[in-house]
């Protein structure tokens, strides 16, 4: 057993480790309450722009039959967090990247949004990514930078498919790493059989489709980024939680262990005092 010294400092050192743990647990509470109300408005005006779009896509299929002019690149966009300290959250997605990375060897260029992302690119592949930062509580117009350079990049004709990784926030306790497919379109299945072909295009049936697809890509690059950041912080919510409870249940653990070795130290002191008397007599 440790001496009384190196057990006061351990507990001393616990102690400071749980308010710092419990300090982020606070800061993760605020922090996410906010982004998860961002993500819950997001989703709806994202879900009916999917809805209006998959109705366009089968209305008038012709405007997306371009397709065989596009390249063979693939654009991939790999939303990760600043910071760690949130469990599993950042090694699950770069999981997932680095499975995707290996099943499609394809020519690919990588836009990474997030220092753990770029540094995970950087260390692994030969890529130079395109590399992005937001805040924690982004505005749209924070991600329309990254989002001009993509739409540009694919309208060129660059790339055939641009792919977007990320974290999916589901609840405060379950994120899961996600790959969506912006480019090609893909169309939302509940919109089969409710197309209707009674639209009235103004000004033009192209400058429509010139205006809804960039927003569509927008749209769900910031909501993509949104989910990302809900997850980040309710993860860490719960990191930091696990991690104060752990440290309080060792610290009682460690206190346990100091107040016997003084029981054991008193001990040993009354029973020398004790040989002491009885060698005198």
């Amino acid at each position: 057993m440790p001496n009384l010294r190196e057990l006061r400092s351990r507990i001393k050192s616990v102690e400071s480790t749980s308010r710092v743990t419990n300090a982020l647990q606070m800061i993760a509470a605020a922090k996410m309450k906010k982004a998860q109300d961002k993500v819950l408005d997001g989703r709806s005006y994202g879900e009916k722009l999917n809805s209006i779009l998959s109705n366009f896509y089968l209305s008038n299929p012709e405007i997306f039959n371009s397709e065989d002019t596009k390249g063979d690149k693939n654009l991939v966009i790999l939303v990760t967090p600043d910071r760690g300290l949130c469990g599993a959250l950042v090694s699950n997605v770069l999981k997932l990247a680095s499975n995707y990375f290996e099943d499609h060897n394809s020519d690919r260029e990588i836009v990474v949004i997030g220092k753990k992302g770029n540094s995970y690119i950087a260390r692994t592949t030969n890529n130079e990514p395109k590399f992005y930062q937001v805040s924690d509580m982004p505005a749209f117009d924070e991600v329309s930078d990254i989002t001009k350079f993509i739409i540009e990049k694919y309208s060129s004709g660059e790339f055939g498919e641009i792919n977007i990784i990320y974290s999916e926030f589901i609840s405060t306790a379950v994120q899961k790493a996600k790959i969506k497919k912006l480019m090609p379109i893909q169309i939302d299945e509940d919109s089969e059989g409710k197309v209707s072909s009674e639209f009235l295009y103004e000004p033009s049936l192209e400058e429509v489709s010139n205006a809804l697809i960039p927003r569509y890509v927008e749209v769900n690059i910031f909501n993509a980024v949104l989910d990302s950041i809900a997850s980040e912080h309710s993860a860490r919510l719960v990191a930091m939680q696990n991690a104060t409870d752990n440290a309080n249940e060792l610290k009682e653990d460690l206190t346990l262990d100091l107040n016997k070795a003084r029981q054991q130290t008193v001990t040993s002191e009354i029973l020398d005092i004790i040989g002491g008397a009885l060698a005198l007599e």
